[in-house]
């Protein structure tokens, strides 16, 4: 079964960072194509970052230039840099395939910035 385990959020002062972990299994991560995705209060849940088999990024124009998606094949494992940390990005942060396996979401990881 695919499981998603994100972990390495917190609270931080606006201005702060993060580094968040996604720990996935269950399928084979070196041959899908990733994403964090958030959810803040009263939103829907919205991709913010990507990162490709090939390894290419893209990222949400909310956040470029101050978060940096990665992946490290060999640990089935993704990650989220998160600088230069403001309110607006209170959210809780899962991942998951871009292809969205919707029976598989994680618990996520809450991080909530404060001003």
């Amino acid at each position: 079964q695919v499981q998603f385990v994100e972990s390495g959020g917190g609270l931080v002062q606006a201005g702060g960072s993060l580094r968040l972990s996604c720990a996935a299994s269950g399928f084979t991560f070196s041959n899908n194509n990733m994403g964090w995705y958030r959810q803040a209060p009263g939103k829907q849940r919205a991709l913010v970052a990507r990162i490709y088999i090939s390894g290419t990024t893209i990222y949400a124009d909310s956040v470029k230039g101050r978060f940096t998606i990665s992946r490290d094949n060999a640990k089935n494992t993704m990650y989220l840099q998160m600088n230069s940390l403001k309110p607006e990005d209170t959210a809780v942060y899962y991942c998951n395939t871009l292809g969205i396996r919707e029976a598989s979401w994680g618990q996520g990881t809450q991080v909530t910035v404060s001003s």
